[in-house]
């Protein structure tokens, strides 16, 4: 068909420009110099620009409307029809966003990112407050133009987790929380601890490196079609094709920051490099869902890789890489101390448990911003108090407070419930892997994760956009998204270690 031909064209240059705009935000979150902000900004609302008059083309419009009407559309699982619905879905909301918009977007996040990471070093929380100001300001006005049914939220959640409503992940979320609190509580009064001075002693940064890339090998993550680097805030970037850029950061003191961000961002990468790329900036070429792409990122740090069956192979080579710091320590002791559960004041090092709370709390505070009920001046306060109800714990500053993550500076409102999402469908996933792969712990304990990642490949990477995430739950699983297996497997796992 060349009318579709010419639509699939025309969407993949605006994908060549996105990919770009990635090439650009890598450089500029691990290699940029400092000064080169205000001039990346400008570069990145060019693309930005550009992208978006690709999208809203009246030629595009044109193009899809001749086809929605052709016979072929009507196979609605078709390659063809999956693109077509997919295309339109993002026409539609671009169309409905002025220019002017999309390019101060681009612009003021990209200053945005560069003067939250000073303010999270500096741990000054004023610095970066005119920004947040600009940041929310804008992401109002994209809800307003994009238009919603219930709240100004919906528009934004949507962008990253397409079809789902405010209202609905308020309801999963209070179904989770309820859950959550007494099995944290019942932890906590529990009396038992890991030895956590086991993951605080001397692990240097350039063996960490190693140990980690070696361990993302293993798990699948493919090198010669992507890399490993630094950065202030973990990210995963697949540019294309044959080239899928990581980071993490590394504490010499500190084990588990730079290991287990590694296998995060790992897991993001194996979807990234398992995407058809055949159909590169296409539909079917991308994710479905930001909260499916945080099942696989989860379930490959946490399903696996704090899992026994992964440390019984990965163990005793780290008491050789680390040897100063494990001589001393047993395959218990290690394991007990990498799934302690434990409050702590940074998300990204929180445990499987109570990382969720720190999810809800972002998502309260977010819904409030964009409301226009909480105003960039009082979030320090507000994240403090629901922090400490939460949490029993108080910020001691802003780093380890509402300064910690890189997502508002970065435009990302709407971005926080895909990981709390992610965490339930990676339980249900894994839930069906188990069922499906006889001996699956066996491989794990062999080193061998093949079978895992070709059963993901297949069950969800190849797919695309060709299912929302929702259908793809229920296709995969055979059952609606819950968040049942998540407590069932948390109870499991934190029941055998503190006996509750």
């Amino acid at each position: 068909m060349q009318t579709y031909d010419d639509l699939v064209g025309r969407v993949r240059e605006r994908g060549l420009l996105e990919s770009i705009g990635s090439v650009l935000g890598w450089d500029e979150r691990t290699h940029m110099p400092p000064c080169g902000s205000a001039h990346r900004a400008e570069q990145m609302a060019l693309v930005a620009r550009l992208g978006h008059e690709k999208l809203t083309d009246p030629k595009l419009k044109e193009l899809l409307a001749d086809l929605e009407a052709s016979p072929p559309m009507q196979d609605a699982a078709s390659e063809p029809a999956v693109n077509v619905r997919e295309i339109r879905r993002l026409h539609d909301r671009a169309a409905k966003i002025p220019p002017r918009l999309v390019e101060e977007l681009a612009r003021t996040t990209t200053r945005a990112q560069q003067v939250w990471q000073q303010a999270r070093h500096d741990n000054d929380f004023t610095a970066f407050q005119p920004w947040l100001d600009k940041v929310v300001a804008l992401k109002r006005e994209e809800a307003q133009a994009v238009g919603y049914r219930d709240v100004p939220y919906d528009a934004l959640l949507d962008e990253y987790e397409p079809g789902a409503t405010t209202t609905e992940v308020t309801k999963v979320f209070a179904e989770l929380r309820a859950e959550l609190t007494p099995l944290v509580a019942a932890i906590a009064a529990s009396g038992k601890c890991p030895r956590r001075d086991i993951l605080e002693r001397d692990y240097p940064v350039d063996r960490q490196a190693l140990f980690g890339e070696a361990a993302a090998a293993a798990i699948g993550f493919d090198f010669a079609a992507g890399r490993l680097d630094v950065t202030a805030h973990p990210f995963c970037s697949g540019i294309g094709p044959g080239d899928c850029r990581l980071t993490t950061r590394y504490h010499p003191r500190d084990f588990r920051q730079g290991f287990f961000g590694i296998l995060h961002e790992a897991g993001h990468g194996i979807y990234e490099q398992g995407l058809p790329g055949a159909h590169f900036g296409t539909p079917l070429g991308s994710a479905a869902s930001l909260g499916i792409h945080e099942s696989q990122s989860r379930l490959w740090e946490n399903q696996v890789g704090r899992g026994r069956a992964f440390w019984e192979h990965f163990f005793p080579r780290a008491r050789q890489v680390f040897a100063a710091a494990l001589r001393d320590t047993s395959l218990d002791d290690f394991l007990f101390a990498v799934n302690d559960l434990q409050p702590s004041y940074i998300r990204v090092e929180a445990d499987e448990a109570t990382y969720n709370l720190h999810i809800i709390l972002r998502f309260e505070l977010e819904q409030a911003l964009v409301a226009g009920d909480l105003q960039a001046a009082d979030v320090p306060t507000a994240w403090n108090e629901k922090f400490h109800a939460m949490f029993h714990l108080m910020p001691p500053d802003f780093a380890r407070g509402c300064l910690q993550d890189i997502h508002w500076s970065m435009g990302g409102i709407g971005y926080f419930p895909t990981y709390t999402l992610g965490n339930l469908y990676a339980a249900q996933f894994m839930d069906r892997a188990r069922a499906d792969l006889p001996g699956l712990e066996d491989d794990f304990r062999r080193g061998d994760f093949a079978r895992l990642k070709t059963w993901l490949n297949d069950r969800i990477h190849r797919h695309g956009q060709r299912f929302r995430a929702r259908d793809l739950c229920q296709r995969v699983t055979g059952a609606a998204p819950s968040h049942q297996p998540l407590i069932r497997y948390l109870r499991g796992k934190f029941g055998e270690f503190y006996g509750v």
